[in-house]
Parts: structure tokens; C-alpha cells; sequence
């Protein structure tokens, strides 16, 4: 009797321990009952396969996962927090995040991107955080690839390959509260007005504003982006300099004279026109006189 007490008690805890576990964990994750699936730190080279559709977290960082495959991930469209840093990844097609329209956290950072598209990030509508720090090879952003993210508050881009970068679409958006730029290679140029004096009016926006600074040219090495906004302004839209004026007041000199010239033979023609008119008018008309008829001769 002892033994098939102790086996039906062993029986409901065994009962209790699966009922307990999520169903369609992935192998090497762990799962829990508020929808987090935690894959960090498993050596994964792919993608998780066998997800539950209903994953709110999931966390593959410190993997050697190198794409995301947009058909397994576009499933999860309950999923507000991706954590794919530190892997292989080195592209993102514009599917990839098609279907994640609650996603507000996105950590991409410590990967191998090279260029972010414009559409990349056009579907998260509802992203309030993006990650995308330490991709060594990132040298490039498409103008228009944060102008969907309506809803983003803080974005760091720290730590790439970015020399330049157009800012038209980030000053767009209004709910943008923080930006880290710091750790890229920027280039100094006029091309970098904008991005410099947005850094110098919104100087708190900027996270670590005091390490944002010029890679480049050598003699702008070292300084902050925010001090040389006003600066590349004068220096990529120049006044008129003092033999720029002396030329003007010249031309206008020349075209005073050549229109006086002008002036002058127009009223002397017209004068001599005048005149011409006036003697024709009074010459006295020449009498022709009759031829007289011969005698004999008839009409």
C-alpha cells in the first residue's frame, strides 16, 4: 500500500512539473510562464525553430546565429523585446520584421552589419528602443531608415564606422529623447552642418556628447561635433569678400557707361530721324511744266 501511495504521489508531481512547462520550448532555451524565452549564450548557429507562438521576450544574445529568418520570426507577432547582440548577423531583409508590430525593445549591437537599408526598420511602428552599437564594419544608414519609427525614444548608433550621417528623418521625430553617436569616425565636412548643429541646439539629447568627436580632417582631430556647428556654417556658406564687392560696384560702373553710350546714339538717331522728316516737308514741290501740243497733232 506504502508503494502505491508513494507512486501516485510521485505520479501527480510528475503530472504537476509537465503541466507547469510551456509547451514548444526550443531545444537549449529555456521557457517560462510569462512568455520569455531565454537562448542566450548556447553557441546557436541558426535560429531557434519550435518557438511558442505567444513569446513576448526573447533573448539569443552571445550566439553565433548569422540571419533571422523572416518566416519563423514574422509567427511571433506578440514579441516587444529582441535581444540579438553579440552574433554573426550581417543583413536584415525589409521581411524580416514585417509582422512584429508591438516590438519596443530591439538590440542589434555587436554584429557584422555593413549598410541599414530604409526599409529595415520600417515596420516596427511601435519601437521605443534600438540598440545598434560595436558593428565595427557599419559605415552606412540610408537617409530615410528611422523615418517610419515614429514611436522611437532612444537610439544608440555609438561605436561603428560612421563618418557621416544624415539626419533629416531623426530630427523628424519628435518623441526622440536620446541619441548616441560617440566612438564613430567622424568626418568634419559641410556635409556634417546639420548633424553639428542639431548636436549644438539639443545638446542634452546627445549621450556621451563630450566623446562625439571629429576623426577628421587632421586639423579638426579631436573636436566636439556640438562646438563646430556655427563654425562649418560660416565656412560652408561664405559672405562676399572686400574684391567681390570692388567687382560688383565695376560691372555696375561698366553697364552705367554702356547704357549712357547707348542712350545718346539712340536719341541722336532719333534727333536726325526727326530732322530729315521735318526738311523733306518744307522743300517747295517742283513744278513740271505742260508739254505744249503741236499743230496738225489730235489725241
Amino acid at each position: 500500500m506504502k508503494l502505491v501511495a508513494t507512486a501516485c504521489v510521485l505520479l501527480v508531481l510528475l503530472v504537476h512539473v509537465v503541466s507547469s512547462i510551456p509547451p514548444g520550448c526550443p531545444e537549449r532555451c529555456v521557457c517560462d510562464d510569462q512568455h520569455v524565452v531565454q537562448c542566450a549564450e548556447q553557441d546557436l548557429r541558426r535560429f531557434p525553430t519550435g518557438l511558442p507562438l505567444t513569446t513576448r521576450q526573447l533573448i539569443l544574445s552571445n550566439n553565433r546565429i548569422s540571419e533571422l529568418p523572416a518566416f519563423e520570426l514574422n509567427y511571433l507577432s506578440d514579441l516587444t523585446y529582441l535581444d540579438c547582440s553579440n552574433n554573426s548577423l550581417a543583413h536584415i531583409s525589409p521581411s524580416t520584421f514585417g509582422n512584429l508590430r508591438k516590438l519596443a525593445y530591439l538590440d542589434l549591437s555587436f554584429n557584422s552589419f555593413c549598410k541599414i537599408e530604409e526599409q529595415t526598420f520600417s515596420a516596427l511602428e511601435s519601437l521605443v528602443m534600438l540598440r545598434l552599437t560595436d558593428n565595427r564594419r557599419l559605415s552606412e544608414f540610408h537617409p530615410q531608415a528611422f523615418s517610419h519609427a515614429s514611436a522611437l525614444q532612444v537610439l544608440d548608433i555609438s561605436r561603428n564606422n560612421l563618418s557621416r550621417l544624415n539626419v533629416s528623418s531623426l530630427v523628424a521625430l519628435a518623441g526622440l529623447r536620446a541619441l548616441g553617436l560617440s566612438g564613430n569616425p567622424w568626418l568634419c565636412a559641410c556635409d556634417a552642418e546639420e548633424l553639428c548643429l542639431w548636436m549644438h541646439t539639443d545638446t542634452f539629447k546627445f549621450q556621451e556628447e563630450g566623446q562625439t568627436v571629429c576623426e577628421g580632417p587632421s586639423y579638426l582631430q579631436g573636436q566636439r561635433l556640438s562646438e563646430l556647428g556655427l563654425w562649418l556654417r560660416r565656412q560652408c556658406h561664405p559672405g562676399l569678400a572686400r574684391q567681390d564687392y570692388l567687382f560688383f560696384v565695376a560691372i555696375g560702373f561698366v553697364i552705367f557707361g554702356v547704357g549712357t553710350v547707348l542712350a545718346w546714339a539712340a536719341g541722336m538717331v532719333i534727333v536726325l530721324c526727326q530732322r530729315c522728316v521735318k526738311w523733306r516737308k518744307d522743300r517747295p514741290n517742283a513744278v513740271v511744266p505742260e508739254e505744249e501740243f503741236k499743230p496738225g497733232q489730235s489725241g
